[in-house]
């Protein structure tokens, strides 16, 4: 209900994001999820194949700037070497944010 509120303000918006470094085997993808959960945002995280961690998360703007500094700090076991983030407008398709396997 309040993403669908902030969607009709146009407050809502979309990252794509690709976390490259030493970030697979580390927690990455848990600590990212309840960075997301607390700041209202839903979407996914995921490992890749080549060793980077993928996320798409929707929300408000300032939720959503919060999860892309602390992807670019990493939990203390990580080493975030880069964070590329794509921004475009919200689907709307989530409605939580989840771990992808």
């Amino acid at each position: 209900m309040e993403n669908e509120k902030a969607q009709r303000r146009g407050g809502v918006k979309r990252i794509h994001g690709i976390i490259s470094g030493d970030v697979v085997g580390v927690g990455l993808r848990s600590w990212v999820r309840k960075v997301a959960v607390d700041n209202h945002l839903n979407g996914w995280v995921k490992n890749r194949e080549d060793k980077t961690v993928e996320l798409v998360a929707e929300g408000e703007q300032e939720g959503l700037e919060k999860l892309i500094a602390t992807c670019k700090r990493g939990p203390d076991v990580a080493w975030v070497e880069r964070v590329d983030i794509q921004w475009s407008k919200a689907t709307g398709e989530f409605v939580n944010f989840e771990v992808v396997y």
